[in-house]
């Protein structure tokens, strides 16, 4: 290993024989020398074993690259080391590069003194390169948590590093890796034991009192209140630069006793006292708490059902200083019938019900988990301060009332136990969901600012146990069989709702309600940007000028960067890049060809073909003199035949734009007679997109639960032992059409997959209108499905079209100005998934 520090290098010196570790060897070098940073051409692997966020150290008089900075845990079998993730990496964490569970080789790294406080210094990573399989490291460790922490001699004695708290030592907690809702660190204080202490209840106040007090400007401290818990709200994290509080956070909860409902507000460090022990039924004894004047822009709990009145003009806060309130939480044990606290109230609604509510009604709702879709990520449109984003995941549960499932966006409730094991087979409950009716789709499920989410595991000693909506539908699953239900059941892949209305709608006053309309460049740039597992979904206009259909999803293996982005690919590279994916024997997804393809001869193929070109040429699209060739049987053909029918067959094939993609492939592909000059003038191919492996949903099994969770969840900020390296079974996919739409302005191209719902028990069949339609190339990219779907359930013999009869058809895409609606997700890597929701004529767009 070399020692330089800027341009000059020096030599390193000796310290004694070779150390084992090559973290320790680093950390001496380092040490040793009067130069802080050290570069290596071949370091061994390190395991990252926890990365960990949280908000950056504005630099003086630097323009602040990132919002937040990240901390790094390695190991090399022998030693663990935290360390400092230079800013210029953390594009690594973005893309999910930088991750748990592998390897990575430290190419140059640093030592830095914090210049303000003594005894404390840490290594900074500054370049690295990344293997995206399984680690080569962990598996020789038996405990990782055991494995010494290497410490800079002098600095043993240094509380940030032997704790759990950032290296910036200005930040004095880590938040959760993905998003800004969930508790994370050691810090948040759960299941401490309630008060069992006699309480004097002959002094308290009402809530009734507290307005009326604070309209006559109450100056001394209130009395005591008595008060339970009847809505909670998820975390919220407000922290910001400049912003000098060691513990942003904040909590709403709602609270009632006999005289009514009110806010209260936990503030800052209270929030990690207490927010875990703080939960809907729980009885509180408050004392020394301040009032203010409620905060009328925040989002509130439906609460007409209690038939109590709501005092919303003053709210309770809770602080740990001015003054020092004083928090008893209650044992159940203790509450006494005398105090008059009102019994808790739901209002679950059975899935049958849910067409008749009204928008934006709230409900609780119970039922088995049939699909769960991976968690993804989007961007807070009305945050502020630091870029945040929230996480969610679509469920579809049943509770036995209609066929139809509840339909769940469920979003980060500041539960990530829960929110992360949700998972087929279980009994969900989730309340204080809100009623999104929507036209031309099934109603569902959003949830709001109060939702809390209860799985199986987590439902003894809820208040809504005794409730007789819950009561019936445990009844009602006790009459089910277990192998039935689990073939109705799915995992992950891609999955958007509402579906796409018939009219694209461009609304000049607000798009909230609608994927917005960009250019080919903003697309572009949307493409360079997107984070892990963010979604975003927007329109761009053009015309379709290729399609071709692929057998299987590109490859879910990608290898990162080395701390740079990964340039774009030339058209050419392109395309060579789909074709290699379609022929490479030797990857798993070359084996995954649809039944049409692996069952089908050649000549079978080319037979179908024929037909589905005699059925065209019955539109009129072909010329009366060469559908007069088609009238001969198929029977009885010799070879010599055969092959002057394939002369022919080519022949056709580029007569409509049809030919295959090499010679080894039968698949074929359509270009518009303009695309070849179009694309030699275009600016810029945009190709990175497509169908993954990670795009397609899978059947749950027991077997396979915890590496179904593991694909579905975020990548963990934690490796453990349970975590598995296996990969995900590979599934089978019936193909799908490889889409190039070439902007309005004929200056750049993208491709999109577009992945057809085939068969009514997917997931992405539920609530999606199912009109007829003629399986022309054009009406299933207006539709999303094709027509009949097959129905497994009924095990019905629903022959679908071939893609050969539907890439036919593609000749109407000629010169047709269309608005196509894209899903972007970043898979992690350089994996981007692009995928057409819909596709509309002008003719189907309306302007307002």
């Amino acid at each position: 290993m070399s020692m330089m520090e800027d341009n000059s290098s020096c030599s390193s010196v000796a310290t004694g024989p070779p150390q084992a570790s090559f973290l320790q060897r680093t950390l001496q070098q380092l040490s040793s020398t009067q130069c802080l940073k050290l570069r290596a051409e071949d370091a061994p692997p390190v395991a990252v074993v926890a990365l960990q966020r949280y908000l950056s150290e504005p630099a003086e008089g630097e323009q602040q690259p990132d919002s937040y900075s990240y901390d790094v845990t390695v190991t090399d079998g022998v030693w663990r080391a935290k360390c400092f993730v230079h800013s210029s990496l953390n594009q690594l964490v973005h893309t999910n590069t930088l991750k748990t569970g592998t390897d990575i080789s430290i190419t140059q790294c640093s030592y830095v003194y914090n210049e303000k406080r003594l005894g404390h210094g840490y290594m900074c990573i500054e370049k690295l390169s990344s293997d995206a399989g399984s680690s080569e490291v962990l598996p020789r460790v038996k405990d990782v948590s055991a494995l010494p922490l290497l410490v800079k001699q002098g600095m043993e004695r240094s509380v940030v590093l032997q704790s759990d708290v950032p290296l910036q030592v200005s930040r004095k907690h880590y938040l959760s890796l993905w998003n800004n809702d969930d508790p994370e660190g050691d810090m948040w204080t759960s299941g401490s034991p309630s008060s069992v202490t006699v309480l004097d209840v002959s002094k308290i106040t009402l809530l009734s009192s507290l307005e009326s007090s604070f309209r006559n400007t109450m100056r001394s401290f209130p009395l005591p209140l008595l008060v339970k818990i009847i809505h909670k709200s998820r975390l919220r994290y407000y922290g910001k630069f400049g912003l000098n509080i060691d513990y942003p956070y904040q909590a709403y909860f709602e609270v009632a006793d006999q005289s009514g409902t009110m806010s209260l507000v936990l503030w800052n460090e209270l929030c990690p006292e207490f927010y875990q022990r703080l939960n809907v039924g729980t009885v509180l004894y408050l004392q020394n708490y301040a009032l203010k004047p409620s905060y009328s822009h925040r989002s509130r709990p439906q609460m007409d059902h209690y038939r109590m009145k709501s005092f919303n003009s003053v709210e309770i806060c809770l602080n740990l200083r001015n003054p020092v309130s004083v928090i008893t939480v209650v044992s159940p044990k203790s509450v006494l019938p005398q105090w008059g606290l009102p019994e808790l109230s739901y209002q679950f609604t059975n899935r049958s019900e849910l067409d008749k509510l009204s928008n934006n009604v709230a409900c609780d709702i119970i039922g088995l988990v049939t699909f769960v879709g991976r968690v993804e990520r989007v961007k807070s449109k009305s945050n502020k301060g630091p870029e945040k984003f929230w996480t969610y995941r679509w469920v579809h549960a049943v509770d036995g009332s209609t066929d139809q499932p509840f339909i769940l966006e469920v979003f980060s409730s500041s539960q990530p136990e829960i929110f992360s094991h949700i998972c087929p087979m279980t009994y969900l409950v989730c309340t204080h969901m809100r009623v999104c009716q929507v036209e031309g789709s099934s109603p569902y499920l959003t949830s709001s600012c109060e939702t809390e989410m209860f799985i199986t595991g987590y439902h003894k000693g809820q208040p809504y146990v005794n409730d007789p909506t819950v009561k019936s539908f445990i009844q009602w699953t006790k009459t089910l069989k277990d192998n039935i239900i689990l073939q109705r059941t799915a995992v992950g892949g891609h999955y958007c709702y509402p579906h796409a209305p018939k009219t694209f709608t461009q609304s000049m006053i607000d798009a909230s309600g609608q994927a917005p309309l960009v250019a080919a460049a903003d697309l572009k740039r949307e493409l360079e940007t997107l984070q892990y597992r963010e979604h975003i979904k927007l329109a761009i206009q053009g015309q379709i000028t290729a399609v071709r259909y692929m057998n299987s999803p590109k490859s879910t293996e990608s290898q990162g960067p080395e701390g740079k982005q990964i340039p774009d690919v030339s058209t050419d590279a392109c395309e060579q890049a789909v074709l290699d994916t379609h022929n490479n024997p030797t990857t798993a997804e070359a084996s995954l060809t649809s039944p049409s393809s692996e069952d089908i001869s050649p000549n079978k193929r080319k037979r179908r073909m024929r037909k589905a070109k005699q059925s065209s040429s019955s539109h009129g699209s072909m010329p009366k003199k060469r559908r007069s060739g088609h009238e001969n049987t198929e029977g009885g053909r010799g070879q010599e035949e055969e092959q002057q029918d394939s002369e022919s067959e080519a022949m056709q094939d580029v007569e409509y734009g049809l030919k295959p993609q090499n010679q080894d492939s039968d698949v074929l592909s359509w270009e518009s007679s303009s695309w070849l000059k179009q694309r030699q003038e275009m600016s810029e191919h945009l190709c990175r997109g497509g169908l993954y492996q990670d795009s397609i949903s899978r059947r749950f099994t027991f077997d396979e639960k915890n590496v179904l969770l593991q694909w579905s969840n975020l990548q963990a900020l934690r490796w453990t032992p349970e975590q598995s390296a296996d990969p995900t079974p590979p599934v089978g996919c019936p193909g799908y059409y490889l889409i190039t739409i070439l902007g309005i302005n004929k200056q750049i191209a993208v491709d999109a997959a577009y992945f057809p719902v085939v068969r009514s028990n997917e997931p992405r069949a539920v609530g999606l209108p199912q009109d007829p339609h003629g399986n022309t190339m054009m009406s299933c990219l207006s539709s999303g499905f094709l027509c009949p779907l097959s129905d497994a359930a009924n095990h019905s013999d629903i022959t679908l079209p071939e893609p050969e009869e539907i890439l036919v058809t593609a000749s109407e895409l000629e010169d047709t100005h269309v608005v196509c609606v894209l899903d972007l997700c970043h898979l992690g890597g350089d994996k981007v998934e692009v995928l057409i929701n819909k596709v509309y004529r002008v003719t189907e767009v309306s302007i307002n």
